[in-house]
């Protein structure tokens, strides 16, 4: 339901804009004068606001001004008994999104109403759109000059139009993800599905389900067939994130997955064939791995046709700034709030900092002080809230 608020000295008008409004299920609020319909403006949230022009303390175009100043994005409707072209073209040129005279006109006044309800619905559902859609594009953006990553997206560049298979290597949270999703969105497969696996995360014993797919009935709970990642990504490209912890067995399905491009679903018996490019990532050192009989060194061969390193943060410094203030710009937006700046002393804090959680770290704790900071944020709000104990 609709919130409404109306600004006007005259109560007779309140009473009947009121009165007009609730009938039409619309709630109501209502302010005596400029001043304190600034207040409520402030502190609500409105779908519409209905101001009148002459008021005493603060007059309509001044509260029209303050509120556009505020970032207020809320339709407001001007009213006046003494309306005249000159006025009703100063207010739509301060930022008002109609303009009604005195004595109202029942229908002129029910389809502004709805009129400007229905439009800021449509202006937060095309921002929200936006914001999707900036995620999208910037999703595989990686963000640094550092020499470190620029090796990184030179390879990707190289690498990403081959079908070759790329094992992934870097600690939690450098954003081995994101080089996957940069591989194949810069490949021929990118407009196939990319699927994901974290092979952490699902137990050792229902891996191979996930993976390869399972048939009715192959166990307790497989009550209907169900298609595993290997053929959910076909024609596309397979993430097989921390792939370090998979167990020995699933390892070697997927060994033989790799050299014949083929797949039996788990309690199946006809071989299906897939065409997937397989992408891996590990945050575990596979040589000693294999070394201590955790990790298979054929495996490894078949997935590390090609190497690429994702440096740590701690090692790649100088890109901070830049990262910092992408984040800030990048979740000021999805908070819908104002954006805000650092000082040059905050991002040589952040520089400081020894960053154990990489890139994600990062990114969280920049979201904690665009929550708790000032329009600038300082070198004493890093210390404050960049300390994992703050």
């Amino acid at each position: 339901m609709a919130n409404i608020l109306i600004i006007d000295d005259e109560k007779p008008i309140r009473n009947t804009l009121k009165e007009i409004l609730e009938y039409e299920k619309f709630m109501v609020e209502e302010a005596e004068d400029g001043a304190a319909g600034l207040e409520k403006i402030k502190a609500g949230k409105y779908d519409l606001i209905m101001c009148d022009i002459k008021m005493p303390k603060m007059d309509g175009l001044e509260v029209l001004e303050k509120a556009v100043d505020l970032g207020i994005d809320t339709p407001i409707v001007m009213i006046s008994g003494h309306g005249t072209i000159e006025t009703a073209v100063e207010a739509l040129k301060k930022g008002a999104y109609d303009f009604i005279s005195k004595p109202f006109d029942l229908n002129r006044l029910l389809v502004t109403v709805r009129n400007s309800i229905d439009r800021k619905e449509l202006v937060q559902e095309t921002k929200k759109l936006k914001r999707q859609v900036s995620k999208g594009k910037e999703g595989t953006q990686i963000v640094g000059e550092s020499e470190g990553i620029k090796h990184v997206k030179e390879m990707i560049e190289k690498v990403a139009p081959s079908d070759a298979r790329v094992l992934i290597t870097g600690g939690n949270g450098t954003g081995k993800e994101l080089v996957a999703r940069s591989l194949h969105e810069k490949s021929d497969r990118s407009k196939a599905p990319f699927i994901e696996v974290n092979c952490a995360a699902i137990p050792a014993e229902l891996i191979e389900s996930e993976l390869f797919g399972h048939e009715k009935g192959a166990f307790t709970s497989a009550i209907k067939q169900r298609k595993g990642c290997f053929e959910q990504a076909e024609g596309g490209t397979l993430f097989l994130d921390e792939i370090g912890d998979m167990s020995l067995s699933a390892q070697a399905k997927v060994l033989r997955a790799l050299q014949e491009s083929r797949i039996t679903r788990v309690g199946g018996e006809s071989e299906i064939k897939v065409n997937v490019r397989v992408l891996a990532a590990t945050n575990k050192d596979l040589v000693k791995e294999i070394a201590d009989n955790n990790f298979r060194e054929d495996l490894y061969h078949r997935l590390g046709v090609i190497l690429l390193h994702v440096p740590a943060l701690n090692d790649r410094k100088e890109d901070i700034p830049i990262l910092a203030n992408y984040f800030l710009t990048q979740l000021c937006q999805d908070h819908g709030m104002a954006e805000k700046q650092f000082d040059k002393a905050a991002l040589e804090e952040l520089k400081k900092v020894n960053w154990t959680g990489n890139i994600r770290e990062l990114r969280n704790i920049i979201e904690r002080l665009i929550i708790l900071c000032d329009t600038t944020i300082t070198a004493a709000d890093i210390k404050m809230y960049a300390n994992p104990k703050g």
